[in-house]
């Protein structure tokens, strides 16, 4: 049955999990993500679940585990974040390069140094070349249909990649939410039984894992998991359009506010989307039309949704929760100005980063920066393209 409840997103991802049960867990604690393997150890510990729990002896050997549990054919699930996401990356490409659909999910915080233990996206962003998809949550309920969906995502046979669900470190895993979980058995009909795909336990139809690959064929490797996640986009969408029909709760790659006569559009990741839909509102409210644009899904990287829905506006302000030193802009920056390159009259967009190591957005930082793109525009004189929010000189 269908209930109304108040959880955090660790525990509603949790639920999620015991709901999925997969074959194989395999994990190694790390904070704020612990709260995830904690509450899942105590279903399987009451019996609410009949899960193979691996306790690993770092974050290496916890995906490394998956890994061979889901090469065997097993429905495997781990989570982790910042350090243990990074300590993964090494396996992460592996998982990718071999077709494995595990899901992970990321309690994102910012990387050492120096040590921080709350929430920025640096973790999954130096992740995003590895072939992982890659789902950001905005809310607790978003990642509970994170991961239901993700399940569902990785294993399509168009895809078998794996995911990184990723929600706000403490903003969103340790805040306590109003939201509604589904009956258990609606979310089995909806996941369904798993499919392995060339397992290496079937004795019968023998298959090698991992073999080496020189010039002659690495190439044509590494094109077809590129040519799995561009499919990916279209499962996302119909498994996004089926949760919905199901449970109510429609998702896709990107999520639109106030957008169709906006002058002014503002990008941001996450739980700061919420933030950037208050300055709309406010700013709407003074006579400057302003949207707001939520990428759900980095990779794969929605370009051609973001041409669509963006390409009428003046001028774009977008906000990454992450930095890239030496480059140009940050991450999401760069992947916006790239999607709207070539377009007959580009939009003036610049890069903002901010809440680094869980510093808190402020809608009066939004509204800055949205109010200095419309000067830009009224005295001809463009803003800095790549800054700052909120940090001290």
């Amino acid at each position: 049955m269908t209930q109304t409840v108040a959880l955090t997103g660790n525990t509603a991802v949790a639920l999620a999990m015991q709901q999925i049960e997969p074959d194989v867990v395999a994990a190694y604690p790390i904070t704020p993500s612990t709260e995830i393997m904690q509450s899942f150890a105590t279903y399987i510990a009451n019996g609410e679940v009949d899960s193979e729990l691996v306790l690993a002896e770092s974050e290496h050997s916890a995906l490394s585990a998956c890994v061979g549990a889901a090469a065997a054919g097993g429905r495997v699930m781990t989570a982790t974040s910042s350090q243990g996401l990074a300590l993964m990356w090494e396996v992460l490409y592996i998982a990718a390069g071999l077709r494995l659909p595990i899901v992970i999910s990321v309690a994102n915080r910012a990387l050492s140094a120096p040590l921080n233990i709350h929430g920025d996206h640096s973790d999954m962003m130096g992740a995003r070349d590895s072939g992982c998809i890659q789902l950001y949550a905005e809310t607790a309920q978003e990642a509970y249909d994170n991961t239901l969906q993700a399940v569902r995502i990785a294993e399509h046979p168009e895809v078998r990649l794996p995911v990184l669900s990723g929600m706000d470190g403490f903003i969103i895993s340790h805040s306590i939410e109003r939201m509604v979980v589904e009956d258990r058995e609606a979310v089995r009909g909806f996941v369904g039984p798993y499919v392995p795909h060339h397992p290496l336990l079937d004795l019968a139809h023998p298959v090698s894992y991992g073999p080496l690959a020189l010039p002659d064929t690495y190439m044509e490797h590494r094109r077809q998991l590129v040519e799995a996640m561009r499919r990916a986009e279209r499962v996302i969408e119909a498994v996004g359009t089926e949760f919905g029909a199901r449970f109510g709760r429609t998702y896709g790659l990107t999520e639109a506010y106030r957008l169709e006569d906006a002058e002014f559009g503002l990008i941001a990741l996450s739980s700061a989307a919420g933030t950037c839909r208050v300055a709309a509102d406010e700013l709407r409210a003074r006579g400057m039309r302003v949207g707001v644009l939520r990428p759900r899904v980095l990779r794969p990287f929605p370009h051609a949704r973001l041409r669509d829905a963006l390409g009428h506006l003046r001028a774009i302000a977008v906000l990454d929760r992450a930095d890239s030193p030496g480059g140009f802009g940050a991450p999401v920056f760069t992947e916006v100005r790239s999607a709207l390159y070539g377009l007959p009259s580009p939009p003036l967009v610049i890069g903002r980063v901010f809440g680094l190591g869980g510093r808190d957005l402020l809608v009066e930082h939004v509204t800055e920066v949205a109010e200095a793109l419309e000067k830009a525009l009224e005295t001809g004189e463009p803003p800095e393209p790549v800054d700052y929010l909120a940090v001290r000189e």
